[in-house]
């Protein structure tokens, strides 16, 4: 079965993304470009995750539990899972401990934004979501199968903010089966980068959309072959299973 999928899509909540990424409005968008699977993956936390989820149940499309985590080595990492209570769990049992005591400051990077399924919003996260955690990229692929997820190394092709920008290679001990590349993937990358050329890895392509109008950016030609349009398929794909 092939499927259309965005999995790396940020709603109001990330202070980087605009106030428009509300739960519906992200939903009728994926809708709008054809997509089957989407995950919002919001920096270092699920806070919107589940009201995403009912509106995506409600029109037919798949949403991911996610999150983008930002490791101590400040690299980006998606997380995801195959059910909201696993997705808040690592959230609550892993995450927010290791996010430092911050205060997110609004006035510079934006109001965080929890919303429901209503777009109404129902509360503001004051912590600066848009940090370092304590959690190590060591280890980090099987904390998230403790879970019951899998993570994957975002848009490694980027400079900053990720695997490849920072440690300028990728290694098997690492324990990683699939990245994530960006929209604006170099020619020659994957052959360049010591460790991927030639490795049986699996590689998505998202937005990391900040905007409505990036939703679904490669939705023409970004098709994953599964054997059924569940999050469950989607995550033993993208283990290997």
């Amino acid at each position: 079965m092939e499927l259309r999928y965005d999995l790396h899509i940020h709603s109001a909540l990330s202070p980087c993304a605009d106030e428009d990424m509300t739960p519906n409005n992200i939903v009728n968008m994926a809708l709008v470009c054809g997509l089957d699977l989407i995950a919002v993956s919001d920096h270092n936390t699920t806070g919107n995750v589940a009201a995403v989820v009912k509106v995506g149940a409600a029109a037919g499309i798949t949403v991911v539990p996610a999150l983008e985590l930002e490791t101590a080595e400040e690299i980006h990492v998606l997380c995801l899972f195959p059910a909201v209570d696993a997705a808040c769990a690592f959230d609550e049992e892993q995450v927010r401990p290791a996010l430092p005591p911050v205060l997110n400051r609004p006035e510079i990077f934006g109001v965080q934004h929890l919303m429901d399924e209503q777009d109404r919003i129902i509360g503001e996260d004051s912590r600066f979501l848009i940090n370092a955690t304590g959690i190590s990229l060591e280890g980090l692929a099987g904390l998230a199968e403790r879970y019951g997820g899998v993570a994957v190394p975002a848009h490694i092709d980027k400079p900053t903010k990720s695997l490849v920008g920072n440690f300028g290679m990728v290694g098997e001990y690492m324990g990683f089966r699939s990245f994530e590349l960006s929209r604006n993937l170099p020619e020659g990358f994957l052959a360049a980068t010591p460790g991927l050329g030639g490795r049986p890895y699996r590689y998505i392509h998202d937005s990391d959309a900040h905007y409505l109008q990036d939703i679904g950016e490669h939705s023409g030609d970004n098709l994953l072959d599964l054997p059924e349009k569940s999050v469950a398929a989607l995550i033993d794909y993208l283990r290997h299973q």
